[in-house]
This record gives C-alpha cells, structure tokens and sequence, in this order.
C-alpha cells in the first residue's frame, strides 16, 4: 500500500515540485510551493464547493429533522426512515460534504509530504529522468524567508488566517440555518482552538510548509467568497 501511495501520488507530485522550481524564474521554491498548491486546490475545488454546499444544505433542513426526532423520540426505526425520507425529498445526501474531503485527503498528505522532501537534497533521487535535476534547492523564499527555519512571523500569520477562514466558513453555514446545537457548540470550540493549534504546531516546523498551509487557507477563503457571491 505504502509503494502504491508513493508510486501514484507522493513521488508524482514531488516531481511536478521540482519541475515548478526549475520553470520559475529566480527558481524560488516558496513560489514553487504556492504553485503547486494552488494547482491541486483548483483541482479540487469542484469537490470542495460541494462539499460546503452540501453541508449548508443540511443546515436548513435541521429545523425539520428536530422536528422529526421529538415527533418519534421512542422510536428510532420510524425517526431514522422520516429524516432519510426528508433528506431525500430536498435532493440532499448527508455523507456528500465527507466523500469529496476523503477523496482530497490522500492528496493532500502526499503534498505535503512531497514539501517535505523538497526541503531535503537527498530527495532529489526520486526526480523522473525527464524533469531537470537542479542538483541544488535555494532555501530562500523572495530572498528573505529561510524556507527551512522555522519563522514565528509566518506561524502568527497562519493562525489568524486560519480563524478568519473558520469564522467566515461558520458564517456561509448559517445563511442555510443555524447549525444543530451540538454541531454549533463544536464549531464555537473550533473556531479558537484550531488556530491556536496552528501557531503552536507552526511555531517549530520549517518556514516552507506553513508557506503552504497559509496558501491553502487564502484558497479557502477565496472560495467561500465566491460561494457568498453564488448563493
């Protein structure tokens, strides 16, 4: 399983990092990274949309489902057939927000891993014979940030972004109803302890890999802009 992984996703997308570097004039691999980022979060946007779409749609329907849950509260056969029959009059799949994130899932661990590895030169065994071999990796991002040191700067930035993207992804899922109350209590806990979590996790890991999570957070905040604007 782990060459598999390693054959179809992580050694693929190491190369197409690579390749990114050697194109990019000034050859800058925290540009390289932003590259690659955006490119598998495009991709995967269409999934990621409807994911989120998803999700809000059954945020309007929790209205109805509490309803349903007193009307059979000692019966939980009947309870479970009403709420199916109610997710399938509004045309609504309750796992469709999960399967397009599970989906994305091994890719993203596979980037990520691949940004490991583009940090360390041994890696560059793994490049296919018809990507350029830069034999070595400059570890400067715009010529100021050290992408293999750590930067507290750019972990402090991570955090925020990562509380304003979940603040305004709670906001998108709201405007199809409130969220049931357990989901709501999660969220409001979420919403201060991820990007704290974030800070602390980015405050010893190298400068390059927060690179990215804070280029895939602007995406997502792109997106749910853009899910505001179509709704």
């Amino acid at each position: 399983m782990a060459n598999l992984f390693n054959t179809i996703l992580y050694t693929p997308l190491f190369n197409l990092l690579i390749f990114l570097y050697d194109v990019i004039p000034g050859h800058d691999f925290g540009i390289a990274i932003i590259a690659l980022t955006v490119l598998i979060r495009v991709a995967f946007s269409p999934l990621s949309l409807k994911a989120q779409r998803s999700q809000k749609a059954l945020n309007a329907l929790n209205p109805k489902i509490k309803d349903i849950k007193e009307k059979f509260k000692n019966d939980q056969t009947a309870q479970g057939a009403e709420i199916m029959k109610l997710y399938k009059e509004h045309g609504v799949n309750p796992i469709a927000g999960c399967l397009p994130l599970l989906i994305q899932l091994p890719i993203l661990i596979a980037l990520y891993r691949a940004f490991i590895a583009g940090l360390n030169p041994q890696s560059l065994a793994m490049i296919y014979p018809f990507i350029h071999n830069p034999v070595s990796i400059s570890p400067t991002f715009i010529g100021l940030i050290t992408i293999t040191a750590h930067n507290r700067y750019l972990a402090v930035v991570a955090g925020l972004l990562q509380f304003f993207q979940a603040r305004q992804s709670m906001n998108y899922m709201r405007l199809g109803g409130p969220p049931a109350p357990e989901m709501a209590a999660l969220n409001n806990q979420m919403l201060y302890f991820f990007p704290v979590f974030i800070v602390i996790i980015g405050w010893n890991l190298p400068a390059g890999l927060i690179l990215y999570w804070i280029t895939t957070t602007l995406f997502s905040i792109v997106e749910q802009l853009y899910l505001r604007r179509t709704s």
